[in-house]
């Protein structure tokens, strides 16, 4: 499997109700993407302040690195983008295969 995780930094003006609205969108990409297993999403929640200024991340599970590559250019992944990116300052995504010890 993969993991695509991510973490935003919405622009300072942007309601909760479109940071609702972002992750809903986001959300409704499983089912409509082969092999998107899941997504899942929340704020920040630590003590530990290490967020660097970043309030949201996401993680979505994909089936092989296969599905992954065929997602990036997915015209529902494109609309998708069209939503959400105009809303963040800042965005780091990163991918990794999964392993067990």
């Amino acid at each position: 499997m993969v993991r695509h995780f991510g973490i935003f930094q919405f622009h300072p003006d942007i309601t909760e109700s479109k940071i609702a609205e972002c992750f809903a969108v986001m959300a409704g990409m499983v089912g409509k993407i082969d092999g998107l297993l899941a997504f899942e999403y929340g704020p920040y929640k630590s003590a530990e302040g290490l967020n660097d200024g970043f309030t949201h991340g996401f993680i979505m599970t994909f089936d092989r690195p296969a599905s992954r590559d065929a997602y990036l250019p997915h015209p529902v992944h494109e609309s998708v983008k069209d939503i959400v990116v105009p809303c963040l300052s800042r965005v780091v995504v990163f991918d990794f295969e999964t392993s067990s010890l």
